[in-house]
């Protein structure tokens, strides 16, 4: 097994065992609206990383800050974990089907999609 693997399956663990703390009384009861629940989760992440960035065209730009980034980026991270755990995708899974997505990326690519 490679090292880069270990460490996804240490990152599921970590995430399997912060959501087992958690209080989910409020949390969706079926797959389907957990992972609905979870995109959210993960729009707003994603719309509070941007928010760090200098996308607004008309506004004076100020410096960025990585390190709130990288925060960000890893609440994502959260998500898009704990989805794939509803899922019952295991690391393996999620290199079995990046693969497959990949190669079908390349060949749109290559043929100018």
């Amino acid at each position: 097994m490679s090292e880069k693997l270990d460490r996804l399956e240490k990152i599921f663990k970590l995430q399997k065992g912060l959501s087992e703390m958690m209080k989910l009384d409020r949390y969706p009861k079926d797959t389907e609206a957990r992972v609905s629940a979870l995109c959210t989760a993960i729009m707003h992440e994603a719309v509070e990383l941007q928010r760090i960035t200098n996308w607004k065209w008309w506004k004076m730009p100020t410096k960025f800050n990585e390190t709130e980034a990288r925060e960000e980026l890893i609440d994502i991270w959260h998500f898009v974990v704990q989805a794939s755990l509803e899922l019952n995708l295991t690391p393996d899974d999620i290199l079995d089907e990046y693969k497959k997505k990949n190669e079908i990326n390349r060949e749109r690519q290559r043929n100018g999609y």
